[in-house]
């Protein structure tokens, strides 16, 4: 069975972790999305409130997907999956360069678990969850870059911790 693993923050998930999962779930047998912290972020929705969201907007995906948290390196949670795939979606030429940095990193700490970039498609490239947030916090409309579910749980959590410019 090839396993495939996804990680992200998903803070928000946005129509472009959409896309990359459901064509990342056609290259696998299984698919698991695996929520993570990220120390140089700060989210916005608690790591339980991400796993819900991921949960729920994965539902109608094709294929065999799971979400799983996890708070280690990740070749080490790819071990844990048995996962020999590591999926990751590329946007421009600087997720090329951060990304192929941490392939040859992850590949020195293991081997055995290659990684495949797949591009976002051209019409959700510009989209990055920490921009989504940053229009939402502005009172800008997120509609063309997360599904709407997604949008009134930014719009609550903004509306709860305040809005910028008001």
């Amino acid at each position: 069975m090839r396993i495939g693993v996804y990680p992200g923050t998903f803070d928000p998930i946005t129509l472009g972790h959409m896309d990359i999962i459901r064509r990342g779930a056609k290259l696998v047998d299984r698919l698991v999305i695996g929520v993570t912290t990220n120390p140089s972020k700060s989210p916005m929705f608690t790591i339980e409130e991400r796993m819900e969201t991921v949960r729920r907007e994965v539902t109608l995906v094709e294929g065999q997907v799971s979400v799983v948290s996890f708070d280690s390196l990740l070749m080490d949670f790819a071990e844990r999956e048995g996962a020999s795939m590591i999926v990751r979606g590329l946007r421009a030429v600087a997720d090329f360069e951060y990304e192929f940095q941490m392939a040859g990193m992850n590949q020195q700490l293991n081997d055995r678990v290659e990684t495949v970039f797949l591009m976002a498609d051209v019409s959700l490239q510009p989209i990055a969850s920490r921009l989504v947030k940053e229009i939402a916090i502005y009172g800008g409309s997120i509609q063309k870059f997360v599904a709407p579910s997604v949008a009134e749980e930014v719009r609550q959590r903004v509306a709860r911790i305040g809005r910028k410019g008001s």
